[in-house]
């Protein structure tokens, strides 16, 4: 809730204002009914000239306060709004700032609950909250006022029933609290199970797998109904509450008020305008549990958010206007580097032999030692499971070593400027990611400003031009959502020419080229050699007879390096390198047999 009251404050001055409209509305309602007593007593005593200026004078303070309470309402929304404009911006800036680990931690459907959801009660509690909460008391404060001028007595046990309702009140306010949550956390688990089974609704389909996952959905629903049905009991319990208050000051004006006039220490005026001001603060009182019940809902979804605004994710290295600009010639360095996806990532160089004997965790690698000039091209081979994604992710610091270090022209990638390092670096993932627009917007994804040359000269350095001539558009060709209208060799020779367009001084392809064959594999990287000339590149891949050209190939086997060479010396060592070559060209004969 701290971290809301930032937001609130950047509105101050509107929320000012907005609260002053606000009492002055109940200022300036609470007069109407000391007029409509003036008028009945004026009656009474036959004083019938003055009715006509009474008169006038409550439609005034009616239209003035139909006025107040527009700009008070305008003006306190309007912050909320603002408000809730200003949190998912933030919000979503802070999404795409964490790294993998948060991902792993949170569904996405939970989240986009958290982006609609609960901003939507959020922006109820700091809007319409808000209004209500600086409303009654200036309500209750100005007709317990004008009450007490007309019988202190009377008002004094009028409020009675008032203190028994806040005594009962403040017993069920935390439940509330809890309930809501609950049902915030109900919402959450829905999404997230909605977006996961149209995410892969054509495995759920392959699999007859539609009852199975109905059946969990249902789980799902029957507890977030029962948890929404319990709050609605809660909430339900505060109205007979508020009306048993309500109803209770009515019969004390009634009964009590009728005997002060029947004594003649009230006049009839008098009890007619006390009536008045307890049915001007029904609304109020019915407000209360309302209220209550917006600040609960709005304080779980805000302890929701801030779970996200708390998550930690890499850390920025801040950069000045000489280190945004710097250059890179791309010089790589994996020095002593032990890493692992269950230990806590510090990046300690503690254990400097990174055999990881000392904790009993697994790692992903293990004391891993390699160098790559500027300029040269490391290729990085194993089988399924070994490490060779996880070393690519060390390089733009997806994640962080545990042990050791990893270098770029001789910098630890975590002194160095976030989005510099990264801007250095082009990286095309294992899975590809593409968006639902064009191909060319696709491509220009790392370079916004690319000219429709650049973008047509990459995409025919990565293998795309025989494509695009049979697409509809070509280049303009809609790609649909993830890509869906491409194969999965084309999307990843999008992803490819990306990473050309962005032109860094690292070019990365993890295993970029797994969803094409060998031969089409071989001639895209045929084609990418004049585009990649000058820079570093770092290739990793199943198929060892596509890394033959490499300077140096690293062969990876349980995150340890199990040998090293070029690919004539390590055919020649017949080791684990010579047997997955071997295995892989006996492959490719038999699929063209």
């Amino acid at each position: 809730m701290l971290a809301l009251l930032a937001y609130i404050r950047r509105y101050r001055a509107r929320y000012a204002f907005g609260i002053l409209c606000t009492n002055l509305t109940a200022v300036v309602a609470m007069s109407v009914p000391w007029l409509l007593r003036g008028g009945i007593n004026a009656i009474e005593g036959r004083h019938f000239e003055r009715l006509p200026r009474i008169a006038v004078m409550i439609v005034v303070l009616a239209a003035l306060t139909t006025l107040t309470r527009f700009f008070s309402r305008f003006v306190i929304f309007n912050c909320g709004r603002d408000i809730e404009y200003d949190l998912r911006n933030d919000l979503f800036a802070k999404l795409t700032a964490l790294g993998p680990d948060f991902y792993q931690r949170f569904k996405t459907g939970d989240l986009m609950s958290r982006m609609i959801n609960d901003l939507t009660a959020v922006r109820m509690m700091v809007g319409m909250g808000v209004l209500t909460l600086t409303s009654v008391p200036a309500l209750y404060l100005s007709a317990f006022t004008m009450m007490t001028l007309i019988s202190p007595r009377l008002t004094l046990a009028t409020t009675v029933p008032y203190i028994l309702l806040y005594v009962g009140m403040r017993r069920i306010t935390r439940s509330l609290m809890e309930r809501s949550l609950r049902v915030q956390e109900g919402l959450g688990a829905i999404g997230a199970k909605v977006q996961e089974s149209l995410a892969a609704i054509h495995v759920i389909k392959a699999y007859t797998l539609e009852e199975h996952e109905a059946a969990i959905f249902s789980s799902l629903n029957k507890s977030y109904n029962e948890q929404g049905l319990a709050l609605a009991r809660l909430r339900g319990a505060l109205m007979p509450m508020i009306r048993a208050a309500a109803a209770s000051s009515v019969m004390v004006v009634l009964t009590y008020g009728g005997a002060l006039v029947a004594s003649g220490r009230m006049s009839i005026g008098g009890l007619v305008a006390f009536m008045s001001y307890v049915g001007l603060l029904a609304w109020p009182t019915f407000s209360i549990g309302w209220t209550l019940s917006i600040y609960q809902r709005g304080k779980a979804s805000m302890k929701r958010l801030g779970e996200i605004f708390s998550a930690q994710g890499p850390v920025e290295i801040a950069a000045d206007g000489a280190e945004a600009a710097m250059h890179f010639t791309g010089a790589l360095e994996w020095d002593s580097v032990s890493f692992s996806y269950f230990a806590h990532n510090g990046g300690s160089n503690g254990a400097s032999n990174g055999s990881g004997d000392a904790m009993n965790i697994p790692w992903a690698l293990r004391n891993i030692n390699v160098k790559v000039p500027a300029g040269g091209k490391l290729a990085i081979v194993g089988p399924t499971g070994s490490g060779k994604s996880t070393m690519v992710k060390l390089l733009v610091r997806l994640i962080d070593p545990t042990i050791g270090r990893v270098t770029l022209d001789g910098r630890d990638v975590r002194d160095l400027p976030l989005r510099g390092l990264r801007r250095a670096i082009g990286m095309v993932p294992q899975e590809t990611t593409l968006f639902s627009d064009t191909i060319a917007r696709n491509i220009a994804l790392g370079r916004l400003d690319a000219a429709p040359d650049q973008i047509g000269s990459a995409a025919r350095a990565a293998g795309l031009e025989g494509d695009l001539s049979v697409l509809p558009h070509g280049l303009d060709t809609i790609v649909g959502e993830r890509g869906m209208a491409l194969s999965g060799g084309q999307k990843q020779r999008v992803t490819i020419a990306r990473a050309i367009t962005y032109d860094p001084s690292v070019v990365v392809l993890d295993d970029a080229l797994s969803s094409v064959d060998t031969e089409t594999e071989r001639s895209v990287l045929k084609s990418l050699e004049e585009s990649v000339r000058g820079r570093t590149t770092v290739v990793v891949a199943h198929r060892a007879s596509t890394v033959r050209d490499a300077d140096e190939i690293v062969v990876l086997d349980r995150g340890q390096i199990a040998e090293r060479g070029t690919h004539e010396e390590l055919m020649a060592r017949r080791g684990l390198y010579a047997e997955l070559f071997q295995r892989q060209l006996l492959e490719e004969e038999l699929a063209n047999y």
